[in-house]
């Protein structure tokens, strides 16, 4: 595959300040280009993740899911353009700024991104220590509660190697909500988990959009998932290196007039 040229980084004095109508939603992506040097990952996206959101970032395997993730979570800056978060140009402000606009997110990665040396209650205790002024006993007592939030009441003292698959991603999860934050992303979260697994980590993800309001993004290519979590999403293509649609999965399954669209939302179907 041919590498492309990307035209230069936008220059520094661009204003950090959203214009009118950019801080209405939590996340905005204009004009965004994500690459490793000149070898362009996905160029020209522009989508919005709205408040209360199970925003999916979709696509075929190696069309840059993950690496766009990156650039909505202060982990590796766009090429070109800009994410509006919370009505702040993400890249265009200072490194303390950003931190303290991504201490409102939670990140839950594919194995769950536990440490194995400390048990469950350890690992949610962490950001707690180093972000917050409770006590020990305090931050231990926020622990069982993020815990009985993911169904894992109980487990405070295990480590990871003694539970399964699936209770590790759901003490990600515990973890990931530790600071309370008003959006959550997830990457991958079903890779690797048997159907059981996966529907109760789907079931759970609805339950903390519902019950404590979070948006949630979360980049997938499970169908089963995509159809039974998603309320928007955008479509990436890994040939022509952008995006292709966006909107409602199941709308855009039934109703898209784009046949690579209609292709990937229709896999497995009869024919």
């Amino acid at each position: 595959m041919a590498e492309q040229q990307i035209p230069e980084t936008a220059g520094a004095g661009t204003p950090a300040a959203a214009p009118r109508g950019k801080g209405r939603a939590p996340i905005v992506v204009e004009d965004v280009t994500m690459a490793y040097g000149s070898f362009v990952v996905q160029k020209n996206l522009n989508f919005t993740v709205e408040r209360g959101d199970v925003f999916i970032i979709m696509g075929g395997s190696g069309c840059g899911k993950s690496t766009v993730m990156r650039a909505l979570i202060s982990m590796q800056p766009p090429a070109e353009g800009r994410v509006w978060f919370e009505g702040q140009s993400l890249w265009e402000i200072d490194e303390t700024a950003r931190q303290g606009l991504m201490q409102e997110t939670g990140v839950v990665f594919q194995s769950g991104g536990l440490w194995s040396s400390m048990t469950l209650a350890e690992n949610i205790c962490l950001p707690l220590g180093e972000y917050t002024d409770l006590s020990a006993k305090d931050a231990r007592e926020v622990a069982k509660l993020k815990l009985a939030l993911v169904g894992l009441a109980g487990f405070e003292d295990f480590y990871p190697s003694e539970i399964s698959g699936g209770m590790q991603r759901r003490a990600g999860v515990a973890r990931a909500l530790a600071l309370d934050p008003e959006m959550l992303f997830f990457d991958e979260p079903s890779a690797g988990l048997d159907p059981i697994s996966s529907r109760r980590l789907d079931d759970l993800i609805l339950e903390l959009r519902d019950s404590l309001g979070t948006t949630i993004i979360v980049v997938t290519h499970e169908l089963a998932s995509i159809f039974a979590i998603g309320s928007n999403s955008v479509v990436l293509d890994p040939e022509t290196k952008t995006q292709i649609a966006t909107g409602d999965p199941k709308w855009l399954r039934d109703h898209s007039d784009n046949p690579g669209v209609r292709a990937f939302l229709n896999r497995g179907e009869g024919g």
